[in-house]
């Protein structure tokens, strides 16, 4: 009997080893499954930068993108790509190759030399699938015609100037047709007094802007993705503003839908953003804001907001937000974006959109028609 319990004991006993050694193993496997994997390539190097380094990047990011849209300075020769790092400052070009493979390599054996010469700490080789660093833009983007644009912004050829109604709107005539910039102002003032939305003054130059980006002016504009007209709206968001099939391209309702939904976004905004970012100057504040709009028009709202209050996308807004007096509020706006690269769907090209709308209104104010306007007087 003695010997029974003792073999009894014996099997408990190894039991509870055997126990107490695999809860441990179980645990940091669950542990494991929970926990998402460290990111690799370009990505790391974002995750790992600090977040200082968005010090100047708002600069930086419109100097190479006004080389793009201008075809001037390294983007003179449209047969290039430049290469810049993670705070947007340019590094080196190269001549394209004859085809994307020998292109890809002749960047790749750029990027390997630039880090020989200590000029960026580290590099990552890109292919057809994967993003390299330091990044790489095309000065090939013949989408962009910013003269052209404007041209049909201004209305200067009697083929790109509008009239007609829209809802209780009532614009120009046939025999005489104004441009799509007095279309812009037009609509703007008279929702103005009625009193349906309320949005920054500034915000007109903007979506002047954001028209020459998102469609060049041209009526018929159509994207890959089903955008629509001057403004690019999704079918959804026209119908959102009760527009039919056969008005999907009508100019004065896509302006019109435009600024509801510009009201919408900055009135579901606002709250996140004031807590954010409430205790900025007057003046800094404004801009940021304007600038996150723009995003917001490009890439979501619900994106913007999470910049703004999610756990672990808000980190550089909370960072910014703490220590503002180091950035400008294009820094800012860029930060949050670029220390998220690769979450929720964004990529450098969130970036790009706000830098050529920037550039774009730039633009639109040193026209002659234009520069003394109080138009191009407000200020964020």
């Amino acid at each position: 009997m003695n010997s029974l319990f003792a073999s009894l004991r014996q099997l408990v006993l190894i039991f509870i080893l055997t126990t107490l050694v695999q809860v441990p193993a179980l645990a940091e496997e669950d542990q494991a499954r929970d926990e998402p994997a460290a990111p690799a390539g370009w990505k790391a190097i974002v995750r790992n930068s600090p977040y200082w380094v968005s010090q100047g990047v708002y600069k930086n990011i419109l100097t190479i993108r006004r080389w793009v849209l201008e075809e001037s300075g390294y983007c003179s020769n449209p047969d290039r790509h430049i290469l810049f790092d993670m705070r947007g400052e340019f590094l080196g070009w190269i001549s394209n190759g004859d085809d994307s493979a020998t292109t890809q390599k002749y960047l790749n054996d750029i990027r390997q030399s630039l880090h020989d010469d200590g000029r960026t700490d580290e590099w990552i080789a890109g292919d057809a699938d994967t993003r390299g660093y330091p990044f790489a833009l095309a000065c090939d983007q013949p989408h962009v015609d910013l003269d052209a644009s404007v041209n049909r912004y201004l209305g200067s050829q009697a083929t790109d100037r509008v009239w007609g109604a829209w809802d209780d709107l009532s614009f120009a005539t046939r025999e005489q047709p104004g441009s799509l910039h007095d279309a812009l102002m037009y609509i703007i003032q008279r929702r103005s007094e009625q009193n349906r939305f309320k949005l920054p003054e500034v915000l007109t130059r903007y979506l002047a802007g954001q028209i020459l980006i998102e469609s060049g002016g041209q009526v018929r504009a159509h994207s890959s993705a089903n955008a629509k007209g001057i403004l690019q709206l999704s079918p959804s968001a026209l119908n959102d503003c009760q527009i039919k099939p056969q008005n999907y391209w009508h100019r004065l309702a896509q302006i019109d839908c435009a600024l509801r939904l510009m009201h919408q976004n900055a009135r579901n905004l606002q709250p996140a953003f004031d807590m954010r970012f409430g205790h900025l100057p007057q003046s800094k504040r404004n801009e940021l804001f304007m600038l996150l709009l723009v995003q917001a028009y490009h890439g979501g709202a619900s994106r913007v907001q999470a910049l703004l209050d999610d756990e672990i996308l808000a980190k550089p807004a909370e960072y910014f937000a703490a220590h503002h007096e180091r950035f400008t509020a294009g820094d800012i706006a860029f930060g949050m974006v670029f220390h998220n690269l690769g979450r929720d769907r964004l990529g450098l090209a969130s970036l790009y959109y706000v830098a050529d709308v920037q550039l774009a209104t730039e633009t639109l104010c040193q026209t002659p028609k234009l520069r003394s306007a109080e138009f191009c007087a407000w200020r964020p």
